[in-house]
This record gives C-alpha cells, structure tokens and sequence, in this order.
C-alpha cells in the first residue's frame, strides 16, 4: 500500500550526521488480521520511502512479532531494556508509533536532525488536560495544564541519550503488585519527568494531528472496511439493576438502545415496563464477575440456534454509544476468530504474571466463538460474584489464549475526562458515566446523526 510516497519528492533532507538508518521505528501492532495488515502496510511504507531517498532503511520492529512474550508492550517501558540492548550501539533515535500514523521519513529525519541525539530530549505532539481527570489519576489537579504528554497516534521520538537513562531508571523502579495501565502515552511521560528530576516533552508541531505541508507525521482517523456489518448480527446486553431502571435504562432506551435490533436489559430485578431478564445474581456496589458470567451464559443459549448472530457486546447502563459506527467498526475484524474488542487497561503488565482486559464501560465485544469459549471452559469461574468483571475476564482471556485487541474509539471516561486534542476527528463508538454531565446531549452530540442516518437508509 502507498501510504505517503507523494509527500517524499518535497522533503529536503539536512546533509549532516544523523542518517535513516540511525533510526530505529517501533510500531505498536497487534496479533490481529486487520491490524497485521496495518503494521505490515506502514512498515513496507517505510521500507520504500528510504529506497526512494537513496537511504539505508531503518529498522523497523512490529511489537507483536519481535516482542511477543512482553504482555505490556504497548506501554512502551518494558521495552526498553529490549531496545536498549539491540540497539544501544547503533541508535540515535528510537522512534514510536501506532499503526495509524503515517511517517514521511524525509521530512522525520530533517526534524530530529534539528536535535542532538545525545542529550535527554523527547519529541511529540504534546497536548494536555484540561481539566483534572480520572483516566489520569487527577494527577496535577490543581492545574492539569501544566504537564504536557504526547498525542501518541502522532508518534514521539526518544533519543538515544534519554534511553539510555531510562534503562537505568527502569531497573531501579520499585515493583508493585497493582500497577494499572491505562493511558500509556500519560504514564510514560510521568516515568521520564521523574518528579521533576527528569526531562520533559518537547513539543514537536511537525508531528502533527492530522495531516499538513510540512508534516513528518500524522494520525489517521478510523476507516471502516468493508460494508457495515448488520444490525442482526449484533446482540446488545446491558448491565443494569433496579435502582437504575429509572433513569440510566431510560437513557439507553431514549438514545443508542432504539436503533439496537437486538438488546436485551439484565438486572436484579424484573420490570416487565422495560422489560428486564433477571438472572438471579443480587446486585453488587463493587464488581459484577458473578452477573455478567451469567449474561453470557444466557446469551449463549438463546442465539445457539441462531448463527446470524456473530458479535456480543456487554455494556453498562450509563454506556453512551453509536450503533452505527459499532456496525462499521466490526466491518474490519472477522467474526471467526478468537477475539474482544474495546478500550484495553492493564493489570501488572510491566510484570509476566500480567495481563490485559477490555474496560467495561466503553463496552466489550465478544466475537460469538470468544464467548462460546468463555462460557464452556472450567478456568472461567468468578472467584465471587462482587469481583471486578472485566478484569477476571481478561484473566480468563489470558488462560484461554483470546486476543485482546484494542480500539481508541471505545473510552471508559466523558467526553470531558479527555484532551480535546485526543478526541478531535476521531470517529469515536463510546463513552462512560452520567456523572455531572448530560447523557442526551452527549449523544446527541457524537453520535444521534450517524445512528439517524443509517437507520433511514435501511
């Protein structure tokens, strides 16, 4: 695929020291069809704009493959150690990216030659809060602004110097046995800042947000791939408990849950109003492992007999979504393989006993077979009902060897909780909470037109 080869021809490349292939490209990957294809596409991208230049190429590592065993990968600090030793004698800068970012080599090299590769220095597209936030531990709550971390779909480049600190810092890191993972491009800024003893981002515009003139890279927004799945294929279940059916259920149905051919409302409690499926699980303030192991089990009896049926999605009763852009999201993943999809957290994965989950409340979507294999192993039993759900699954993900394949679309938080920057193009599927906010109006905002939309054109 030509991702960028038009934007070479106006790249001029400073003639001093530092040469392509004194950088070394790390692409965020993952063990999945669509997004193989991705990485593989953006690596021979690479590969030909450096023979284009009349350059030596990079190297460029593809994390799911030349780092398959590091759980945590996608936080970037496990692997520096790994970095540092394949690279620390050859390397100027390591460069990171997703596998939404496109690169126009050229015009990276002028850039970081501006720079000197010895010194601690990093480049990014900083953006920050504007507001405290809970993604981010309301760290700097008196003015979130302050602290600037990298818009990570931008890339951000470290150089050689500053990696060879972090190894060191990396080493005498105190170890703990309950590390969140949540928003990596935040954490590894807060690691290389160091309590002010470190080094901050430098910000770097010609990394940029979208793509202009004199960019080295940009983001792209989401694609969908083929024709939207259909809504027949789609089975919603949502989350919900009685004190809840007045008003969280009444927003579902009020918003995303009409344009949901199949939705079924799971509670403590029947109300043949709405109506809801008990299932004989008491409502729990804490996890709900034991309600949510039941749903699916429930789910899988009632579509046995129905294999139009190919995608799950669990949601929460203050989950704000699109129905519309689920249906053209799934049009990139194949209902056949072993895989959930969301937002992914992680839990101790800077360690090898961790692990990765979806985060509940952007939702969670299941690929029938994921489910079925949920269901019918004996390594999925809730250690007690009140254990936190989407954890134990990805626990139970990780027995049974189902991949966890993460989308930046799907969020845990508010609008409000993210930098505008962040969310700005994107083709956003979800949100998560009603807290001090009005649910209509977030989706009414983000979402109504699309849903609207397609369900006219039906």
């Amino acid at each position: 695929m030509n991702i960028s080869l038009l934007f070479v021809g106006f790249c001029i490349v400073c003639a001093n020291s530092l040469d392509i292939n004194e950088i070394v490209i790390i692409i965020s990957s993952q063990s999945n069809r669509h997004h193989e294809a991705l990485a593989e596409d953006l690596k021979s991208d690479i590969i030909q704009q450096s023979h284009i230049l009349n350059k030596d190429a990079p190297i460029v590592h593809l994390t799911h493959i030349d780092f398959p065993d590091v759980v945590g990968a996608w936080t970037i600090l496990p692997l520096i150690p790994y970095l540092r030793k394949l690279h620390h004698g050859n390397c100027s800068w390591f460069f990171f990216m997703e596998d939404k970012t496109r690169i126009r080599l050229g015009e990276l090299l002028e850039l970081l030659n501006g720079y000197d590769y010895t010194q601690e220095m990093w480049l990014g597209h900083a953006i920050r809060d504007r507001e405290a936030t809970i993604i981010h531990h309301f760290q700097f709550f008196e003015d979130p602004q302050r602290f600037a971390y990298p818009n990570a779909a931008s890339g951000f480049a470290i150089s050689a110097g500053l990696m060879k600190r972090l190894e060191v810092q990396w080493g005498r890191r105190k170890t703990s046995s309950a590390d969140f993972s949540i928003d990596y491009a935040y954490e590894l800024a807060l690691f290389i800042w160091n309590d002010k003893k470190g080094t901050e981002l430098t910000h770097a515009p010609r990394l940029c947000r979208s793509a202009k003139g004199n960019c080295a890279t940009y983001s792209t927004s989401f694609q969908h791939c083929e024709t939207s799945v259909p809504k027949t294929s789609i089975y919603f279940a949502v989350k919900t408990c009685g004190k809840f059916h007045g008003d969280r259920v009444t927003v579902v149905k009020g918003t995303w849950g009409k344009y949901a051919e199949i939705i079924r409302y799971f509670s403590d409690v029947e109300d043949e109003a709405i109506p809801t499926i008990s299932l004989g699980i008491p409502n729990t303030e804490q996890g709900h492992c034991g309600k949510t192991i039941a749903i699916l089990q429930y789910v899988a009896n009632e579509i046995e007999n129905r294999p139009e049926i190919k995608w799950i999605i669990i949601a929460d009763d203050d989950t704000i979504l699109s129905v519309a852009r689920i249906q053209k999201f799934l049009s990139c993943y194949n209902d056949s393989e072993q895989i959930v999809l969301g937002e992914r957290y992680g839990f101790n994965v800077y360690n090898e006993d961790g692990y990765n989950y979806i985060t509940g409340g952007g939702g969670i979507i299941f690929s029938r077979g994921s489910m079925q294999n949920v269901v019918n192993s004996n390594m999925c039993k809730c250690p007690s009902i009140s254990s936190p759900d989407d954890m134990f699954l990805g626990v139970c993900f990780r027995r049974l060897k189902i991949e966890v394949i993460h989308s930046s679309l799907f969020h845990q938080a508010r609008p409000v909780d993210y930098a505008p920057e962040y969310l700005k193009d994107e083709n956003v599927v979800s949100f998560h909470k009603h807290w001090m906010i009005d649910p209509f109006a977030v989706y009414n905002q983000w979402f109504q037109q699309e849903d609207t939309q397609m369900h006219n054109e039906l």
